[in-house]
This record gives structure tokens, sequence and C-alpha cells, in this order.
């Protein structure tokens, strides 16, 4: 089972870069970058490639409608380069706020736009001349809608790998079906070991049964915050926040894929309070509402002796990879938290 991390959305760039430096000679395997509507990943993703050595570099995620698939496969071959074949290529959707609120593109067809983007990907990748007719993209653009001139191209470079692994996160079934077709990684978001086969079991089997030998087994990246001692049980509230923020507010009453995730895991009710105090404006009353029970079940907070138990838990679930937040504040808490989690792990 490796080990990743995350660098924040927001402020602290520099700081968060010196602890992955120190991270990484704790045994820290991945470090992924997000983009939301920060700052854009890529800058930052290549100066981590220029501070590290042997840690793998993550988009997490690069949104698939604000970069022409073309480009995407530009950018995700350039930090494969500049990290020397260290890069993994994390895509997803994100959600109508962002997409349409924010950068004024259509949220549409998810998962037909998805499954085009990763052919043309692979098919730069690869130094083909790139020629794709689909529902969403047409490369060359055909005449009758541009000059006429356009005419397929391949990629001038050679890229490190002409298989730069792809990430997905999904949480949707047909999403999900999709990642374990396609795709070399898979992100869920807010991983309940106990209910994680109900939720997704029957997408994973789908996608599997029509998945390419060649792509290997599935890498299934979990997210989970982490607290190793005998006093850190407080650290639980410290999520609620985030999750209420998620399970309530991202996204309208009816189209909120957070929200529906809990309800799947069996929190109907307690989602929908979450919801109708978050978009009320009562954003404490919200985090109060969110079950310790689900923090406590996504999360690796508490001793030794039961973090070991819950990474037995998440092993036997399918994880793979831990893309853990460590919650005790300051850089040597951090590493040690990690080098303690390898030493669990291993």
């Amino acid at each position: 089972m490796r080990i990743g991390t995350a660098i924040s959305y927001a402020g602290g760039f520099a700081e968060s870069v010196a602890d992955i430096v120190e991270l990484e000679k704790a045994g820290l395997d991945i470090v992924f970058v997000p983009e939301a509507y920060s700052f854009d990943a890529v800058s930052q993703l290549g100066y981590v490639a220029a501070k590290t050595e042997r840690v793998q570099i993550a988009s997490g995620i690069f949104q698939i409608y604000t970069r022409t698939p073309t480009l995407t496969a530009m950018t995700a071959a350039g930090l494969d380069f500049v990290s020397d074949g260290r890069f993994t290529l994390g895509i997803g959707a994100s959600g109508p706020q962002v997409i349409e609120g924010f950068h004024g593109v259509k949220y549409d067809a998810p998962l037909g736009r998805t499954r085009e983007i990763i052919d043309i990907c692979r098919q730069v990748w690869r130094r083909e001349k790139v020629v794709h007719s689909g529902t969403h993209y047409s490369i060359p653009l055909p005449p009758e809608q541009g000059t006429g001139l356009g005419k397929p191209l391949k990629l001038i470079n050679h890229p490190v790998r002409e298989r730069i692994p792809i990430l997905l996160a999904s949480i949707g079934p047909k999403n999900v079906a999709l990642t374990a077709e396609l795709a070399e990684g898979w992100e869920p978001i807010f991983f309940h070991p106990e209910k994680a086969a109900d939720v997704w079991g029957a997408s994973l089997a789908e996608g599997k049964a029509k998945r390419d030998p060649s792509l290997g087994e599935l890498d299934t990246f979990v997210g989970t915050a982490l607290a190793i001692g005998d006093d850190v049980e407080g650290m639980l509230d410290h999520l609620r926040g985030m999750l209420a923020l998620y399970i309530g507010g991202m996204g309208a009453r009816g189209k909120n894929f957070y929200n529906s995730l809990a309800q799947r895991y069996g929190y109907e009710a307690e989602a929908k309070l979450i919801q109708d105090l978050y978009l009320d404006g009562k954003k404490e009353e919200a985090a109060a509402a969110v079950p310790k029970e689900l923090i406590r079940a996504i999360s690796l907070i508490g001793p030794e002796g039961y973090v070991k138990e819950r990474l037995a838990a998440f092993r036997e679930a399918g994880a793979t990879t831990l893309v853990v937040n460590p919650l005790l504040p300051g850089r040597e808490a951090r590493v040690a938290q990690v080098s303690k989690l390898r030493e669990l792990i291993d």
C-alpha cells in the first residue's frame, strides 16, 4: 500500500513543498496538486518536480472541460518529461458550480467526454497523427466547421512514456464503471471501507469486465485524514467543516454528488439536514450535524492499534494508495505521522 498526500488549494505553497521534500524521505510515494478554482496546477506541479527526486506527482484533478483534449495530453507529456517519468494524469468532471460558474463552459456529457479525452490523450502519447471523430470532439476540425486547413498532426517531441497513467476522480455509478474500464487509477472521495462494496462494487465489476488487461490492476487512491496517537480523538471534529461544505454546499438541492454519496452510505436524513442547514447559511449547525460515525469511518484517527485495524479494513476494501492529510500541526509532526504510517503498513 502506497502513501500519498495533497497540497492545499490555498496559501502556503512554498511551505507545503518543503514539507513534501521531507515527506519524500519519510516514505511518501505520490503528491497531488489540486486545481479547482485556485492557481493552475501545472506551474505548481513543475515546481514540485524540480524540488523532489523520487516521489510521483499527480494532478488532482485537471477538469475535463477547461483544456482541449490535445492540450491535456501535451501538458501531461510535458510534466512527465520534467519529472523524468513521475507524472500521473488525474482528471475529473468537477461540477456545474465551478465549470459553468467560474469557467463559463457548459457542463454536459461528462462520461462521453471523458471516454473521448482518454482516447485522444493516448493517441498523442503514442505519437500517432491524431484523428478522432466523436460526439464531443472532432480532430482535425471538419472543413465545414472551420477554414478547412486543419490536418492530422502528431506530437513533435518524444514522450518519456507512451502510456502515462490516467487517474479518474469519480463517485457516480456510471462514471466509476467507466473508470474501472479505461483508467489506471481511481480516486473516489469519502471512502467508507465497510460500505464501499455496496456503493461501488457493481460498477467496478461492470467496468473491469471490459478492461484491457494491459492496463493492469486498478490502483485505488483513497483520501483520508491522518492522526495517530492516544489523545487525537478531538481531531475528528476538524473534519466537520469540510464534510459539511461538500455534503451541504457543493451544488444545489437535487444536484449535489457528495450529498447523494452520503445518502448511499445510509445517511439519508443526516445528508438532507446538513444540506438544508448549509444552504440556509447555518454552516456551524451543518458541521455539527455531520455524524461522527461517518467521520471516523473514512479517517485514520486514533491510537496505533486502532489505525492498524483501519488500515486492514481499507486494504480489504481495495485501497492501494492512501492519500493522507496529516492533521497534527508542524512539519516535524507531519513527517513523524507519515513515518509511523509507513511503519504500520509495512
